[in-house]
């Protein structure tokens, strides 16, 4: 039932506390499953003090209990430590603080714990962060690579030498954060926000040594899965030792069974790639030895041929042909000139017997009329008529003297 106050008729902070008290009162004993950190023993009482947290908030509630029922947990429980505690939460009215006086501690079983991680394994991966396809591939020699590790861990030596000896020329940029606890996988996001934030970092390795479940439960965390997803940058996962494979494995681009494994992953191994490098050189030498051994064999075939072995000879046999050609053109083309001249000599000869200039020649004449007409009949003159009479070397006129007679 709500309290009636008001300006005129406020409430006393001692009913305001002893309200709070009894409502907490009535909620009685309850189971809490959570992780133990700060826990610490009075001098000189019996109470364990420490604060419950929870293991997937930042969230956490005080407790007390009595130191037998706290040593009488088997195996011992430490900072860290993920239990579950029977308490009743109790509101001392007197200092405003709530509490859980505990009555009872259990450790959270191992089967209990690998089923929660397989129920939120099924969950992230048919929301399809463990897809083949989400996976980015690695540089082949990155220049700066992000590291996320415990401060001076046995996994950041073992990368940090591991990949200089392999390359020397590396560098990296390590954050450091805690690998175990409640802190751990908020640590751990913060750090790898940071060095993804970072244009000149171009793959993040997370590298925690082994150990039992609970302390590689952090890289289980379901924020910190969903973190290294959203990541731009490439990630490696290195946590423990072969057999653990926590899901942080299953999200990340790479998953690497030891730092050490990392770090042979990330950067190429300096002598084994001029080892490659010579191996190459060696056989594109050979190549081009090879194909400049057959291509000379192929010339020196090609030059092997008559036309190509004595080109003059050829050229000395066409030459011949030519000047025989020549040759006999010239004399088939004499012979002929030479029968021409002779037809042609015949042929004047023949002309110029039969010419009427050697019929006149032989002692003929050739008599006119005075219009040009020559006198073949007696018939066409008559006495006095005056002709035109030619000879060889001339012409001149002569008188009829008397009637011309036919002959008989």
């Amino acid at each position: 039932m709500a309290l009636e106050t008001s300006p005129d008729a406020p409430a006393a902070v001692r009913t305001i506390a002893n309200g709070i008290a009894s409502w907490i009162n009535q909620l009685g004993a309850v189971w809490v499953e959570g992780q133990l950190t700060d826990v610490s023993i009075g001098r000189g009482t019996t109470t364990v003090f420490g604060t419950l947290r929870d293991t997937d908030a930042d969230i956490s509630l005080r407790f007390t209990c009595n130191r037998r029922v706290f040593e009488a947990v088997d195996p011992p429980v430490t900072d860290g430590s993920r239990v579950l505690v029977n308490a009743k939460p109790n509101f001392f009215a007197r200092r405003g603080t709530l509490a859980l006086a505990v009555s009872e501690i259990r450790h959270v079983g191992i089967g209990e714990l690998l089923a929660r991680i397989e129920r939120l394994k099924q969950l992230l991966a048919a929301e399809g962060l463990f897809a083949a396809h989400r996976k980015k591939p690695l540089p082949f020699l990155p220049h700066t690579i992000g590291l996320v590790c415990g401060r001076d861990s046995a996994a950041e030596r073992d990368v940090l030498e591991n990949a200089k000896r392999r390359w020397p020329a590396v560098t990296f940029r390590v954050e450091y954060a805690s690998v175990q606890g409640p802190a751990a996988a908020g640590e751990v996001m913060t750090a790898l926000r940071r060095l993804d934030a970072d244009e000149s970092v171009e793959v993040i390795v997370i590298a925690r040594g082994g150990g039992s479940l609970e302390d590689l439960l952090p890289f289980s965390d379901e924020g910190l899965i969903r973190a290294v997803s959203q990541a731009r940058t490439p990630i490696v996962s290195a946590i423990g030792h072969e057999p653990d494979s926590p899901l942080l494995d299953l999200v990340a681009d790479l998953r690497a069974s030891t730092p050490t494994d990392a770090a042979k992953r990330i950067v190429p191994d300096v002598r084994e790639e001029l080892d490659g490098v010579r191996l190459l050189r060696e056989r594109g030498l050979r190549a081009i030895t090879g194909w400049l051994d057959r291509e000379a064999h192929a010339l020196a075939a090609i030059r092997s041929r008559p036309s190509l072995a004595a080109p003059t000879t050829d050229l000395q046999r066409r030459s011949d042909e030519v000047a025989a050609l020549v040759d006999r053109s010239r004399r088939t083309l004499t012979h002929r000139l030479d029968r021409a001249g002779d037809d042609l000599a015949h042929r004047l000869a023949s002309v110029r017997a039969l010419s009427p200039k050697a019929t006149l020649e032989r002692g003929y004449s050739v008599l006119q009329l005075a219009d040009g007409t020559a006198v073949r009949e007696v018939g066409q003159v008559s006495a006095g008529d005056v002709l035109n009479a030619r000879v060889s070397d001339g012409r001149f006129d002569v008188e009829v003297q008397s009637s011309p007679k036919e002959s008989k």
